[in-house]
């Protein structure tokens, strides 16, 4: 992964060049007990010269009190600051987990990635296709900077919490910027290289056609040969043939090897999540979760990064193995929109987050 060493010296620049705009600002009153009150605060930073709008939670605090401070970052796709792909994906998965560490008194900073919400394409907006993992690990490396401007943060206890894909990003992230973190939480990590991750997502979508009686045995073998076969050739530069595919993973592939997405994706495959562990600090508190109910990154796929984790001499919880939950942090079964996290979701937070509680 040559490019991370390359992008080291960028993104020093880059954080210690970031400016901060508070959007929203209300003037709160301690109550009875001298505490203020929570508020959400709508602010905005510059990344790489596109106005990133962000969602700052600080929970109910003394006045001059400094408290730990968290970075959400969400999963793959047009993912926005709550965690939402909306209007069919409504979880607010980062919403919910603002609130569980606001819980603990933990302010958090949520943002819209380029793609999503209030950011949108910013200055990729003439060449979409332009947008690669490295320019949205910029972009997180700056909400990190914004986040540590902030007049309530601890700089002594900044946290990333990654969910998914954004689990990776933290990885990516927390050694370039500074001071480093103290802590990450990876939920529900991508854990392989995205094709890698892509060519089991769509072989078991495929299973369930079979399943359903909508494509034969045969069928089903044939079409998951054909998938892994295209997966291969854009890996390797070849030309991609879909057109004995099932439509619907054909238009999968086709979308992602499109000239939209197909240099995010190349750049993303490019990263072996193990690697990018083994560059995290000595004693970082680190937990990784892994739900025994997550089709998308599922259990058995977890244990490199967690090794490669503790090759680094990482500390913290390590790994939590949270039975019966999807990969929204739910318990199986539960509607994708449903606005809760699991208990154990919650109770696995909790324990991450304990050294810095105020609870």
């Amino acid at each position: 992964m040559n490019w991370h060493s390359r992008a080291l010296a960028a993104f020093a620049t880059l954080i210690a060049a970031t400016t901060v705009g508070t959007t929203t600002s209300t003037a709160r009153t301690p109550d009875v007990r001298g505490l203020l009150p929570a508020i959400d605060r709508e602010v905005q930073f510059d990344a790489d010269g596109t106005t990133t709008y962000a969602t700052v939670h600080v929970p109910a605090h003394r006045a001059g009190h400094r408290m730990a401070a968290a970075l959400l970052l969400p999963g793959s796709g047009p993912t926005d600051r709550n965690g939402d792909e909306p209007p069919a994906l409504t979880p607010s998965t980062l919403t919910l987990i603002a609130d569980a560490l606001g819980g603990d008194e933990v302010m958090t900073l949520r943002f819209d990635k380029y793609r999503t919400g209030q950011t949108g394409l910013g200055r990729y907006t003439d060449d979409p296709g332009r947008i690669d993992m490295d320019a949205l690990t910029r972009q997180a490396a700056a909400a990190y900077g914004a986040l540590r401007s902030q007049p309530e943060a601890d700089p002594h206890a900044l946290l990333i919490v990654g969910h998914s894909e954004g689990a990776l990003r933290a990885l990516l992230v927390a050694p370039v910027v500074r001071p480093e973190p103290a802590g990450l939480a990876l939920l529900a990590p991508q854990d392989q290289r995205i094709l890698d991750i892509l060519d089991y997502q769509l072989a078991d979508q495929i299973d369930q056609y079979v399943a359903i009686g909508r494509l034969t045995a045969e069928q089903g073998e044939a079409n998951k040969k054909d998938t892994s076969r295209a997966i291969a050739d854009f890996r390797a530069g070849r030309p991609v043939d879909t057109s004995g595919i099932i439509p619907p993973i054909a238009t999968t592939l086709n979308g992602g090897f499109g000239p939209l997405m197909a240099r995010y994706v190349r750049t993303d495959d490019a990263i072996y999540p193990p690697d990018a562990a083994r560059r995290i600090a000595p004693g970082t508190r680190v937990i990784v979760t892994c739900g025994t109910a997550d089709a998308n990154i599922p259990c058995r796929t977890t244990p490199p990064l967690v090794n490669a984790l503790a090759a680094a001499h990482t500390g913290g919880p390590g790994l939590k193995t949270l039975h019966g939950l999807d990969h929204l942090l739910h318990q199986a079964g539960t509607p994708v929109n449903t606005k809760t996290l699991a208990p154990a979701a919650l109770r696995a937070l909790h324990d991450f987050i304990r050294p810095w509680s105020r609870q």
